[in-house]
C-alpha cells in the first residue's frame, strides 16, 4: 500500500499477498471453483493477531478528516445489514481509507454539493476479520428473514460461487468503496428499524428498508441481477442516478464492480490486505 510494512506480530501486518492461503492464492479476488469457502475463512481468521494500537498504519486516514462533509453510514457497524449484526473489526462507524482514495473522493464531493447532492459512504477499508465472517456465515447453512431481504433469489451458501462475497476483498486493502448520492434538500431522516417486517432489497423504495439516499433500484448490498449497475429493469429515474454516480467516480479514477451499482475500486492501488480494527477517532 505504499508504506513500509510492520513487523511481523503487529494488529498493522498485511496479509501476505504472495503466499497461499489454505490452498488459495491470495490473489484471487472472487469465486475459485472447487474450493471451500469456510475453509478459507478460518486460515483467514488464523492469520489475525490481537488488537494494540488505536492510530492508523501509514497512509490509512479517517475520511472524516478529509472531507466532513462527505456523509457515512457504515453498515457493517450496526445491524443494518446482510449479516444482521455488527462484523468483527468494526469498533466504530468510521470510513477508513488511503489519503489518495480520501482526496479522490473529496474532489468527486466538491464536484456533487454545488448541485444539491452528496456521497454517502457506506463501506471504506474493511479488515480481514470481517471477510472471513461473512465467508463463514455464507456457509452456516442457516437462513433467516433479514438475510432474505438481501438475497431474495439466491441461497446464501451460493452467493460465493455466484461472486457476490469475494474471497479476498478488495475493500481490505483500503482502495475499494460501497457508495450512493443523497439529495442534501430530501427528507432523509427515515431510520432503520431492525423489529420491522421490510419488504426485499428489490422492492419499490417505499417498502425497503430506509437507505437514506437516492433510488438506485434497489437496496445496499442486495445479492439479485436487478443490482447490477447495467440492470434493464429500471426506471429512466434510477437508471439516471447509477449512471450519476458511475460518472462522478469515473472522473477521480474508480472503476465500478458490474455486479454492484454501489462498489467502486481504484485500479493499481496495490493488493495488500489489512488486518487492523476501525477505531473512533481520536
Amino acid at each position: 500500500m505504499g508504506g513500509k510494512a510492520e513487523s511481523r506480530g503487529s494488529e498493522f501486518s498485511p496479509v501476505p499477498s504472495s503466499e497461499p492461503l489454505g490452498g488459495l492464492q491470495t490473489g484471487d479476488w472472487r469465486v475459485i471453483a472447487g474450493r471451500s469457502p469456510l475453509r478459507y475463512a478460518l486460515v483467514l481468521l488464523a492469520a489475525i493477531v490481537p488488537a494494540g494500537a488505536a492510530a492508523l498504519p501509514f497512509d490509512f486516514v479517517y475520511l472524516r478528516d478529509i472531507d466532513p462533509t462527505i456523509l457515512q453510514d457504515i453498515r457493517y457497524a450496526g445491524s443494518n445489514n446482510f449479516v444482521g449484526r455488527p462484523l468483527p473489526g468494526y469498533e466504530a462507524a468510521e470510513c477508513v481509507v488511503t489519503r489518495d482514495v480520501a482526496r479522490r473522493l473529496q474532489a468527486a464531493q466538491a464536484e456533487l454539493r454545488p448541485r444539491g447532492l452528496s456521497l454517502k459512504m457506506l463501506d471504506c477499508y474493511r479488515p480481514v476479520r470481517a471477510v472471513a465472517e461473512m465467508l463463514a456465515w455464507s456457509q452456516d447453512g442457516v437462513e433467516t428473514a433479514a438475510g432474505r431481504r438481501y438475497t431474495p433469489r439466491i441461497a446464501k451458501q451460493d452467493l460465493f460461487r455466484l461472486g457476490y462475497i469475494a474471497v479476498r476483498s478488495s475493500h481490505s486493502t483500503g482502495a475499494a468503496l460501497d457508495l450512493t448520492l443523497v439529495e442534501i434538500a430530501a427528507d432523509n431522516s427515515a431510520a432503520f428499524d431492525p423489529a420491522k417486517d421490510y419488504a426485499d432489497c428489490t422492492a419499490p423504495a417505499a417498502l425497503r428498508a430506509p437507505e437514506g439516499g437516492v433510488d438506485m433500484g434497489t437496496g445496499y448490498d442486495c445479492s439479485d441481477v436487478k443490482a447490477h449497475t447495467a440492470a434493464q429493469n429500471l426506471t429512466p429515474e434510477q437508471r439516471r442516478w447509477r449512471n450519476e454516480l458511475v460518472a462522478v467516480m469515473a472522473r477521480q479514477g474508480f472503476v465500478n464492480y458490474a455486479k454492484e451499482w454501489w462498489h467502486f475500486s481504484l485500479p493499481g492501488a496495490g493488493a495488500t490486505t489489512y488486518v487492523f480494527p476501525i477505531r473512533p477517532r481520536r
